[in-house]
């Protein structure tokens, strides 16, 4: 994980909003500082860090580009689940920046840094993500040897063999086509709205009669309904 004095320098030291963080999942010692340039769209970005006022401890970092509508984002993978748990606890979808831009999370210091570098300078930069491998040295002699064969470099040579194996997967794996129910709302002897799910319905959806069903309201007339 990036250290605070590492997005300051991104930033430039450049800090233009402040507060403290009021999700409880990193702890009662936490702010968010950002960094934004006063423009939305064209020419705009902003970058955000949440840490612990204490101990400097960084949980989150996000950068966002809006001249192209692209946000990153990492998150400390030791405080993830419990991001995540409370995002779920409360009705957050937390892979949304803003309407009609998800984030992108990246898991290597390396890509933050550049990424986030760029946008704050308004430069092009590589939307490609990053992944971290760890390798034991009798395959990682293979990869050197192989992509010296080939006159590639070793990022280019894992870069190949990662596409390859994704292209092979991918034809494994069946195409999963969307199902739709329609069920009417309908009232039991007390007078209660109960709705009644078709067989094939609690099949796809792993349900069973005698399961508890928790309902949660998207906000826009839709729910999500999770088994408890």
């Amino acid at each position: 994980m990036i250290t605070m004095k590492q997005w300051l320098e991104l930033t430039n030291y450049r800090i233009t909003e402040g507060e403290r963080y009021l999700w409880d999942c990193y702890g009662k010692d936490t702010c968010m500082l950002s960094s934004w340039n006063g423009i939305h769209g064209r020419g705009g970005y902003s970058t955000d860090i949440v840490f612990d006022t204490k101990t400097q401890t960084v949980y989150e970092v996000a950068a966002h580009d809006f001249t192209n509508d692209r946000a990153y984002r990492m998150i400390n993978p030791m405080y993830a689940k419990a991001h995540t748990k409370e995002a779920a606890t409360r009705g957050v979808d937390m892979n949304i920046a803003w309407d009609g831009v998800d984030y992108t999370d990246l898991d290597v210091e390396e890509d933050f840094v550049e990424k986030t570098t760029a946008i704050v300078n308004g430069q092009d930069y590589d939307t490609r993500v990053m992944i971290q491998l760890d390798l034991d040295s009798e395959l990682e002699m293979a990869i050197y040897r192989n992509a010296h064969q080939l006159d590639i470099t070793v990022n280019d040579y894992i870069e190949r063999a990662l596409k390859a194996l994704i292209e092979k997967h991918q034809k494994d794996i069946p195409t999963l086509t969307k199902q739709t129910w329609t069920v009417d709302v309908q009232q039991d002897a007390n007078g209660d709205a109960v709705i009644q799910f078709p067989d094939d319905a609690l099949k796809a959806a792993g349900w069973k009669e005698g399961d508890t069903i928790d309902w949660k309201s998207n906000g826009d007339g839709s729910y999500t309904l999770t088994k408890v």
